[in-house]
């Protein structure tokens, strides 16, 4: 396979430079380059933001449709290994490069006098998104194992990026991360959307400002597996035509192929993520981590609490349930695990609580839900200022129109790439700990538990090649 060097993409093309060039062309890779503002508002083409979105699986049905929905950004292309095919998560959910293409073409023809529009180009290989010099910024919407090597190439080529949570693999694929993208000054956004609802803001808003007195305890969950797990005994299937699983590997370990280890179910195998730990632990850790003024941080300890794990010789190896506790340096215990409705957070203080999750924000005292702040408190960082009520269906919109503010002004967007990193730490360190099944301590300044070569062996992991960070 070719590397990203061979592409002659190595660092930033100037957008001004890319504008006087690109006025001369009628067509790039076969498709006009930008669409008039008839299609899509009243923008000028030059101040809009081209997008090459990378993975058209089940978050993409969210995602795309969040940068679809605002005028000053064009998706020029669609990229995933598999062409199209059911079996995502749901069975009848349809999904692939080439229903991603139809659908921005549709949403382009439907705001296009005419009706029709052919502009989105459909590619298997994320490479040739990154080698293009028409695209601003890429979405990365793929399984984990592929978000840092994704990242680094596309820091190098010069895009701006929107990665899903949880933004690592690993600890150490976290540090790369924040290496390429400050080396190569881009734009990262990490997709914990939660950071841009109102109510999840005000609720580590009041804990940031002493509104629950001093915090002793954190409670966060995960959710419950949502998949079956072929298990032992599961036999190798043939590859599907139109799916590059050699791609769709890419730099975790060989195995055969089968169904139920690709498209959703990827999450409960550790070769290409960490579980419902990372999934779901990427928005409820995060929250204590911001609420704290840890984005920077993190815990300095971390303890099983009665984890389990399927039996060996299965397709799925991550956690069955979650159950590990965390202590930072000012004694705050944060214990994160499996619960029921999935997804939550709850701040104990010594005056109140506060919590957040799909029931929306609780308080007590019950006056903590309205009251206000002002100029002398800590005010968090706002994605959308307008949202004043909080709603499900706008917290990623809005996430993507701070990642494209951030892009045009150049400043750090509300979830940059270390607050992404550190977040996905916590969880990273809670399945090492719960694999382990002993107390750590953890050194959030040098990254590196202390005193235990076995478990700061486990912050890492090989990269197949031809891969490289």
């Amino acid at each position: 396979m070719k590397t990203l060097e061979a592409f002659g993409t190595r660092g930033s093309f100037p957008r001004r430079t890319f504008l006087k060039r690109a006025a001369t062309l009628s067509t790039i890779a076969g498709a006009p380059w930008l669409v008039p503002s008839s299609v899509l508002g009243a923008n000028a083409p030059g101040n809009r933001i081209t997008v090459g979105f990378i993975g058209c699986g089940n978050q993409s049905t969210i995602d795309l449709p969040a940068f679809l929905g605002h005028d000053d950004c064009q998706v020029l292309a669609v990229c995933d290994v598999n062409t199209a095919s059911f079996g995502y998560k749901t069975p009848d959910q349809f999904l692939g490069r080439k229903p991603a293409q139809e659908r921005v073409n549709a949403f382009y023809a439907s705001h296009k006098a005419s009706g029709s529009y052919k502009g989105c180009d459909a590619c298997n290989d994320f490479r040739e998104v990154l080698a293009r010099t028409d695209i601003d910024a890429v979405a990365i919407v793929v399984p984990d194992h592929w978000h840092a090597p994704m990242v680094a190439m596309a820091a190098r080529a010069g895009k701006d990026v929107y990665c899903e949570k949880p933004l690592s693999l690993t600890v150490s694929d976290g540090q790369a991360m924040v290496k390429a993208v400050r080396q190569h000054r881009r734009i990262l956004q990490t997709g914990s959307h939660y950071r841009s609802s109102p109510d999840y803001r005000r609720a580590c808003q009041l804990v940031r400002n002493g509104r629950i007195g001093q915090v002793k305890r954190i409670l966060t969950q995960v959710a419950e597996i949502n998949a079956v797990d072929p298990g032992p005994g599961w036999q190798p299937m043939p590859v599907p035509d139109g799916f590059d699983y050699e791609l769709w590997l890419g730099p975790a370990p060989w195995a055969p192929y089968h169904k139920d280890r690709c498209l959703y179910r990827f999450r409960f195998n550790l070769d290409y993520s960490g579980g419902q730990v990372t999934n779901f632990g990427a928005h409820s850790n995060d929250a204590a981590q911001w609420a704290l003024d840890m984005d920077g941080s993190g815990p300095v300890e971390f303890e099983d609490l009665g984890s389990e794990w399927p039996p060996a010789g299965g397709l799925y190896n991550t956690a069955t349930k979650t159950a590990f506790r965390a202590r930072y340096a000012n004694g705050v215990e944060l214990v994160c695990q499996t619960a029921k409705p999935g997804f939550g957070i709850r701040f104990e203080g010594s005056d109140g609580w506060v919590e957040y999750g799909y029931q929306g924000l609780k308080t007590h005292p019950e006056s903590l839900k309205t009251s206000t702040f002002g100029p002398n408190d800590i005010l968090l960082p706002v994605s959308n200022p307008n949202r004043t009520v909080d709603a499900g269906k706008y917290h990623i919109p809005d996430h993507v129109r701070n990642f494209l503010d951030s892009v045009k002004s150049r400043r750090d967007p509300i979830e940059p790439v270390e607050v992404g990193h550190r977040s996905a730490s916590v969880c990273h360190l809670g399945n090492i700990v719960m694999r382990l099944k002993r107390k750590l301590r953890w050194d959030p300044a040098r990254e590196q538990f202390v005193d235990d070569a076995e478990a700061n062996r486990m912050l890492a992991r090989p990269i197949r090649l031809p891969w490289r960070l």
